[in-house]
């Protein structure tokens, strides 16, 4: 089985194809490439209890659905099959209510996040192709992975990041080894730093959706999550939504299993979760459009989604469409609450982005969206433990009597 079923590239855009073996970037109408595979001859030589029994645990697992052949070149950290925890306290449900809310908590691989998925494949294409020096601008997490998995692999890598970028985030990717860099601006001001370098520096650039494989990496979520409900996938997904690989990546990895026969029943409806300091792909959604303009003046505590322009902005946008899904955008005020409720009620610590994707849920079901009867999938994307916390302000003096009706 350690043979690539890849076929070609295609554009996203114009479908124009492109020789699978060397280098790409961006097709040549500046869309997003999207790795294509012989699926009937896959269909024919793997079969959902190969995938099954594999004994390996984590996304390689479904190598026959991925791009790196040469298990030389498959780059680890030790990923892990991420759990799905039921939200029991945090969520009202009546005794009649059928449905659960489930989140996949991304927060356990490596690096806390699930940008270690799409920088793992990344990476290891990387290596396939014998590239030295990757760079990339980054919030926060897509950073670290790369640095992380870079650093694993051998590769120079060079980091670009907005200065108000969480500064747990920014030492985290300077100590994985990236020269780390941190800019006067937003993530679409790094990414302008990373495109200019590519001919004056020669670094490849490694930003989301301007490589076709980051992508592949994000589809193993679709993948895995399908392994993990017995190949019949939920009724909802709230993903939430600034670059949008992954929510792109899931849809392409139902879209792959449907064609391959392995899934059972109707595909989900796709959710696109946006704050509402940054919220061009909702905007572009209610407006009926295809492309989301640039959002200026962008803010959100919840910084892994402020992101101001997408390149795969019609990509998430038909993604959505496609499964009858919506795009909504929910407040920093209600993201906090949610945070702060699920993890003092239900033990589950999300970072903000996870936590919009509850408070999206909400949403839904009081405008209808969205009914309690429905099994409902939300993606925590990180770790809480990545992010400002609040503080701790109990205190007590050892050497003074001490009120024990206090805890009571």
């Amino acid at each position: 089985m350690d043979k690539s079923y890849v076929s070609h590239l295609e554009c996203s855009i114009s479908g124009k194809q492109y020789e699978a073996n060397k280098v790409h970037g961006l097709s040549d109408a500046g869309r997003p490439l999207l790795v294509k595979y012989d699926l009937q001859k896959l269909k024919k030589e793997v079969s959902r209890d190969d995938i099954s029994n594999s004994k390996v645990d984590g996304l390689w697992r479904y190598f026959p659905l991925l791009p790196v052949a040469d298990p030389k070149n498959r780059i680890t950290l030790g990923e892990t099959i991420t759990p799905l925890i039921q939200l029991d306290r945090s969520v009202n449900y009546n005794n009649k209510d059928k449905g659960c809310v489930l989140v996949k908590d991304e927060g356990r691989l490596p690096t806390g996040s699930f940008k270690a998925r799409g920088l793992c494949m990344a990476v290891s294409m990387a290596k396939q192709f014998k590239l030295d020096h990757l760079a990339i601008p980054t919030n926060g997490n897509a950073g670290a992975a790369m640095a992380a998995y870079a650093t694993h692999a051998g590769i120079k890598s060079t980091v670009f990041c907005p200065d108000d970028t969480p500064d747990i985030n920014v030492r985290e990717i300077q100590s994985l080894g990236a020269d780390t860099y941190l800019v006067n601006g937003l993530i679409n001001d790094c990414g302008k730093i990373v495109g200019e370098g590519k001919d004056k520096v020669g670094w490849f650039d490694v930003s989301t959706l301007k490589e076709p494989y980051r992508i592949e990496g994000k589809k193993t979520m679709g993948l895995e999550l399908a392994e993990q409900l017995n190949w019949e996938l939920p009724d909802v997904i709230f993903y939430p939504t600034g670059g949008g690989t992954g929510l792109i990546g899931m849809w392409k990895a139902f879209l792959e299993l449907k064609e391959l026969g392995w899934i059972r029943g109707k595909l989900p409806r796709m959710v696109a979760v946006q704050a509402n300091g940054c919220a061009p792909i909702v905007k572009a959604w209610e407006s009926g459009e295809e492309h989301a303009p640039l959002w200026e003046n962008a803010f959100t505590k919840a910084a892994g989604i402020r992101v101001p322009v997408a390149v795969g902005d019609f990509l998430i946008i038909r993604a959505v469409r496609e499964s009858n899904g919506f795009a909504m955008s929910v407040s920093d005020k209600d993201i906090m609450e949610a945070r702060d409720r699920v993890s003092a009620v239900d033990g589950c610590f999300l970072c903000p982005e996870g936590a919009a994707t509850l408070t999206a849920y909400e949403k839904a079901i009081t405008s209808e969206l969205i009914t309690r009867d429905e099994k409902v999938i939300l993606f925590n994307c990180a770790t809480g433990l990545k992010y400002p916390l609040p503080k701790v302000l109990n205190q007590l003096d050892k050497d003074k009597n001490i009120n024990y009706e206090q805890f009571i």
